[in-house]
């Protein structure tokens, strides 16, 4: 891993209209167990869903308790680490092997797999009562609210899903995708299909809009990062056209979220209030996932072990420096600390405290989790810097990548312009690469910056068809990830194979 300055070309592939070409580098698985008491029961086997507010509370558990974050240590951004605990499923996802381990083993794919379809059958049973339940005139508003919610769940959990367990949007839509899935289970060991890309694409943007179309912001109250609030389902349109590649629509939802003052949305890292946070472990993370923040749209809880310094992989501490400190200005990037110590030769950025939930008062045993972002105003802002550039409004671009500095860099005059960019990239006097190459490959490094630990660098390599290079554990020795190998696209877990019925994806 290292941080030498390689221009990548803008380039519009056939197949692909937004895709770039890189120079460098479940219900299903409730099948798994017990699932005979389970499919004749609602998800939550305490409540009959017979009212407004049963509906909305089984809501509460309705998302996704499973972190992304795993992803980072598929990425080219973490390397083997000496001296935590590394298990099989982390050798085996290190080096992009199929994992054979359980659906229970925290952070797997097969863990997300499973906690993302429990998710869509929390929606999926509000969703075929909530149209049927008698409600009064002036509560019809908030039943519209529950619908809304249960649909982006299911949306997203859904889009979430193929875009881990399947190809990207753009490169071949006709090929397999996953399940979509839409209403309740009923029988005992169904059988499912993989429905293609496109197809899973589409029920994801009827559930997205009709969820957006219903949504009243009125009825979270102070609980509403929580939920699919307003704002976090225009991010999530955001994101989603974005991958799809409709620059049009994706346009509309970001300005929709950003409005007339973007800035709001971008959290101030170089502010007096972060600053006397950064000697605090836990003050820092709590700051950054805080509620109150305007730049965090939706927060999830997330059982995990992503925050244990003693877990797992992290991110090379001599390339870490140099990640931030690689920039324009001369300045320092206030994203690089505070950071943990993970191992002998890594660091982890504080982003997540590290939460355990006892099982008892008394008890020593519980479950680990922290608090993710899943949605925040930084990525949005992000997400119309991107299609500005596709679309040569480089001066949009521009202002808006200097909202995200100003809040990110001191110590320097931090002005951006193309032409001190062009510098940086040592590409003055070279036609061969456009305006729009130079602002996409300095967005794509400030991306790579801004989510590093936190499960967004996978997504950007499927996207942009990056190749990754892993150093393994004699410290020596290097496997190498190219820029269209089929092991980018996670392997559906064995338990939808063998019992399911899916195919698995080729390798």
């Amino acid at each position: 891993m290292d941080t030498e300055l390689k221009i990548h070309k803008l380039g519009y592939p056939a197949k692909s209209p937004w895709l770039i070409r890189i120079l460098t580098g479940i219900f299903l698985v409730s099948l798994l167990s017990s699932c005979n008491q389970f499919l004749n029961e609602s998800p939550d086997n305490r409540v009959e869903l017979d009212n407004l507010d049963k509906a909305a509370q089984l809501l509460t558990n309705g998302y996704p308790v499973a972190s992304p974050a795993f992803t980072d240590w598929l990425s080219d951004d973490f390397t083997y680490t000496f001296g935590t605990n590394i298990r099989l499923e982390h050798t085996q996802m290190y080096n992009w092997e199929d994992v054979t381990t359980g659906p229970d083993e925290l952070d797997t794919p097969n863990f997300y797999w499973y906690q993302a379809y429990n998710a869509i059958a929390h929606a999926n049973e509000v969703l075929a009562i909530i149209d049927e339940l008698q409600v009064d005139e002036e509560d019809i508003p908030r039943r519209n609210t529950v619908k809304a919610e249960a649909l982006l769940i299911r949306a997203y959990c859904h889009f979430m899903l193929v875009n881990l367990f399947a190809e990207q949007y753009g490169l071949d839509n006709s090929s397999d995708g996953i399940p979509y899935i839409r209403t309740p289970e009923t029988t005992f060991i169904a059988s499912y299909e993989r429905e293609s890309v496109r197809k899973v694409y589409s029920k994801i943007e009827d559930d997205l809009l009709e969820g957006l179309e219903l949504l009243d912001d009125a009825f979270y109250n102070n609980s509403g990062k929580y939920h699919f609030n307003k704002n976090a389902a225009l991010a999530f349109a955001s994101r989603f056209y974005l991958f799809k590649g409709d620059f049009v629509r994706c346009s509309q939802y970001t300005d929709e979220l950003l409005g007339a003052s973007p800035e709001v949305f971008v959290r101030d890292l170089t502010s007096e209030e972060f600053q006397d946070q950064k000697s605090s472990i836990t003050g820092y993370p709590r700051l950054y996932t805080s509620p109150d923040l305007p730049s965090n749209l939706l927060l999830m809880r997330k059982i995990s072990l992503i925050q244990r310094t003693d877990f797992a992989y992290g991110v090379e501490q001599n390339f870490y420096g140099s990640l931030f400190a690689t920039n324009p200005f001369g300045a320092t990037d206030e994203r690089e600390n505070p950071a943990f110590v993970k191992g002998q030769n890594t660091l982890f950025p504080v982003r997540y405290e590290s939460l355990f939930e006892r099982s008892s008062l008394n008890s020593n045993v519980g479950t680990p989790y922290h608090i993710g972002v899943m949605f925040r105003g930084e990525e949005v802002l992000m997400n119309r810097i991107e299609i500005n550039i596709y679309q040569n409004n480089l001066s949009q671009a521009l202002s808006d990548l200097q909202i995200l500095t100003n809040k990110r860099y001191t110590g320097a005059d931090v002005t951006l312009s193309l032409a001190l960019l062009r510098k940086f990239y040592n590409a003055e006097n070279d036609p061969g690469f456009t305006d729009q190459d130079i602002l996409l490959n300095y967005l794509l490094l400030e991306r790579r910056k801004e989510f590093i630990g936190q499960g967004y660098r996978w997504f950007d390599i499927k996207r942009y068809q990056m190749s990754v290079t892993h150093l393994q554990s004699d410290g020596v020795s290097v496997s190498t990830l190219s820029s269209n190998d089929k092991r980018k696209i996670l392997q559906i877990p064995p338990s939808a194979v063998d019992v399911g019925g899916l195919d698995k994806n080729p390798r």
